[in-house]
């Protein structure tokens, strides 16, 4: 997230660690992965509090949650429509206001992460077919949704992320990040790593295999590469949140976490990094949030390499210093 979130910025940054519309870069794997883990948290604690107070009380504790974030999310990122007068503001058509306001810059990471909690809290603590039935289920009506218009109308609106139909695809790396909760909590031995890799690799497998559909049924450019095809609606792109996409992304997520439990609880390894900003990672994320907006007057986008690299590093360590300061003092920003 700080890599891509900073560097990424500028036009001097490999393609590969910058976001892109029309094909999934190394960048755009970022995002789907703070969905897996939210997957496996929100499993995690869900069937906790289940067994402590009940299934009512628990679904309506993950629903407070996943609407606090939302909330946070429409306050953080600001309402669009930039209005300058008072008759600007009065003369927009409802329907242009409802969207610059709410559905479009609003629609960023946190409020994502809001909305797909509350759409998979109905599941989260059931059975893994139950689980995988759904976001199937999911993913088909998003590709249904697309094919009837949304796919034309999110691109015209330009939206981030899926816009406010991805927390329909979103619950594809949620549900990953379950199941992967699952595995390593019956699988605790080597056995459990290589379900994750595989289940990595059949995701990864399949999301390229759909994004193979685009234009009738061709031979796509590989996940990193760019597009050698025009785009549709099965093309791996982050900002139309595409089915293609999320499901290669979640297999990314598989696999990665794969590496690090064998690094981390097979080896005994651990990188203090990991743990301060894991300790405090919503209040690192806004953190870095404000530094972005803080070193962007003083960083053009067209500035050389070298200087994006360095001002890139001070913003990451300023925010890595911020967060150390916050845990030193046992202050932790939760929901």
């Amino acid at each position: 997230m700080f890599l891509v979130n900073f560097l990424g910025y500028y036009q001097a940054t490999p393609a590969l660690l910058r976001h892109h519309n029309t094909w999934c870069s190394y960048a755009d794997t970022v995002m789907p992965q703070f969905f897996f883990a939210v997957g496996m948290a929100l499993r995690l604690v869900l069937q906790r509090e289940e067994a402590q107070h009940g299934r009512g009380l628990a679904l309506k504790r993950g629903a407070q949650r996943g609407l606090l974030l939302m909330l946070l999310g429409l306050m953080w990122y600001c309402p669009g429509g930039n209005f300058k007068t008072w008759d600007l503001l009065t003369g927009a058509p409802a329907g242009d206001l409802l969207r610059a306001v709410f559905l479009t810059n609003a629609f960023q990471a946190l409020t994502h992460i809001g909305a797909a909690t509350l759409w998979v809290l109905p599941v989260i603590t059931r059975g893994a077919g139950v689980r995988l039935a759904f976001a199937v289920a999911s993913a088909v009506l998003h590709l249904g949704l697309s094919h009837a218009g949304w796919y034309e109308t999110l691109h015209r609106w330009r939206v981030i992320d899926g816009g406010p139909l991805g927390f329909l695809t979103w619950t594809l790396p949620v549900v990953a990040g379950s199941l992967a909760m699952d595995v390593v909590r019956t699988s605790p031995e080597a056995g459990g790593i290589r379900r994750l890799l595989c289940g990595g690799v059949l995701a990864m497998a399949g999301g390229y295999a759909l994004a193979c559909l685009t234009q009738g049924g061709v031979l796509a450019a590989p996940p990193f590469l760019p597009p050698w095809h025009a785009p549709d609606l099965w093309t791996m792109s982050q900002r139309a949140g595409s089915v293609s996409y999320q499901l290669f992304s979640a297999g990314f997520s598989l696999a990665v976490y794969a590496a690090f439990v064998w690094w981390s609880d097979r080896r005994g390894r651990s990188l203090g990094l990991f743990t301060d900003l894991g300790q405090n990672a919503l209040a690192a994320y806004l953190i870095h949030m404000v530094l972005m907006a803080t070193v962007k007057p003083v960083g053009p986008k067209d500035s050389p390499l070298w200087y994006a690299v360095a001002l890139s590093a001070v913003a990451f360590l300023l925010s890595w210093a911020a967060v150390r300061w916050l845990n030193a003092r046992r202050l932790f920003m939760r929901l």
